[in-house]
């Protein structure tokens, strides 16, 4: 082939093209809720993306300015509706610090029992459907019998499955029912071997680690700067949980370890999660074992609800009664402001109170992970492909519910 051949050749190939937009939801089963991303393609290459929320208002934030304290943890429920106890737990723990009130030793233990039960939900729902994403369809199978399971277990806890509203300031809704318990150690008994059968389906396929090796990469410097949290910055390599780095309730009593990922790509996320897993089953075990005696409740009628009986046989039962639930009454807190956070299973979720001595808080404040984590997913995505996009959300987790005010 002559020079000009050559060159008549390369000409010939070089098309003339133009850059697609492309909207990638709100209404996609992908993006797991109402989220839209506009994308800018060149190819099949993302040259840009541009995440866009606001499709899920609900006003939590805007409500606790008109609701007793109370009464906003059944809109705790709705931020990530995954794990609806580890939010009920948190509020009420930030709610706890701002009243100056100490639960006690039972009700820390009930609670951390708990959130790791609710950090296992959240990590097989968020595993089983980022895999599903890939074409694995038996992982979703095999994580979402087992999440049924917990589902159960909640239901005989709280009266709901999914919106639970357990927690009370100063305690909890009840006490936990024996059956409970038992059905603790059955399913501790059956997930390992569930586990092990999805890593065997997984770990070593090769389709899913080509769609997740050195996808959506995130250096831990990066994702310090992003303000990532939870799996996420544990994938980049960066060692840090509320739970062992900032100590609340009573988790130094518990021996388990934090997993930290190395490339901070979704095969490290689908792996931190894997491990937490393990760790939260390690923290159950022993919680279970430690379970001390007591009330899970504080012995003031001023802070928690007189039992029925009271209420309906005895007039210092009826009053307090009276007193806690009646508007313009109610507990209430000291004049200040306080932050409080907890390790939720996608990240910090946090609670910034502002208290003027009212029933209700004169400014609440949520710091919800998913809005965090959400703003990093363009820098993991451009330059990647299209394809990318669904494993990248499906490892961030990203939850709605958490996202607009």
């Amino acid at each position: 082939m002559t020079n000009t051949e050559a060159e008549n050749k390369k000409n010939s190939l070089d098309l003339d093209t133009e850059r697609v937009n492309l909207n990638f939801g709100p209404q996609h089963p992908a993006t797991h809720g109402t989220l839209h991303i506009e994308m800018e393609l060149e190819g099949e290459t993302v040259v840009k993306a541009i995440p866009h929320i606001g499709y899920l208002h609900t006003g939590f934030e805007k409500l606790g300015e008109h609701l007793s304290y109370n009464q906003w943890i059944t809109l705790s429920d709705r931020l990530n509706y995954l794990s609806p106890l580890c939010n009920n737990i948190g509020f009420a723990r930030a709610c706890e610090k701002l009243f100056d009130i100490e639960v006690t030793k039972k009700c820390e233990y009930v609670r951390i029992l708990l959130y790791e039960l609710t950090r296992i939900a959240d990590h097989l729902v968020c595993v089983g459907t980022a895999v599903m994403d890939l074409g694995a369809m038996t992982v979703f199978l095999y994580f979402f019998e087992a999440r049924e399971i917990l589902y159960e277990l909640f239901a005989l806890a709280t009266g709901a499955r999914l919106t639970t509203s357990y927690t009370r300031i100063g305690g909890m809704m009840r006490e936990l029912p024996d059956e409970f318990y038992d059905g603790v150690k059955k399913f501790m008994a059956d997930l390992p071997k569930v586990m092990n059968e999805v890593e065997t389906l997984l770990n070593r396929n090769k389709i899913f680690i080509e769609r997740t090796r050195d996808v959506g990469v995130i250096d831990g410097e990066t994702a310090i700067n992003y303000g990532l949290t939870g799996p996420c910055l544990r994938a980049s390599g960066v060692s840090w949980d509320l739970r062992k780095n900032s100590p609340y309730s009573c988790y130094e009593d518990f021996d388990f370890d934090v997993p930290v990922g190395e490339r901070g790509d979704v095969y490290d996320r689908y792996w931190v999660r894997m491990e937490e897993m393990r760790q939260s089953m390690r923290i159950v075990e022993q919680c279970m074992e430690k379970m001390p005696d007591g009330k899970v409740n504080l012995d003031d009628p001023k802070i928690i609800l007189p039992d029925k009986d009271q209420v309906y046989n005895s007039i210092e039962g009826l009053i307090h009664h009276f007193e806690i639930t009646m508007e313009n009454r109610g507990i209430k807190p000291p004049v200040g402001e306080i932050y409080d956070a907890t390790e939720c299973p996608n990240g910090e979720l946090g609670f910034y109170i502002v208290s003027t001595g009212e029933r209700n808080a004169y400014r609440l404040r949520v710091r919800p992970p998913s809005l965090i984590n959400y703003q990093a997913f363009p820098y993991m995505l451009e330059g990647g492909m299209l394809s990318d996009s669904v494993a990248i959300l499906g490892s961030l987790n990203v939850i709605a519910g958490e996202l607009d005010r």
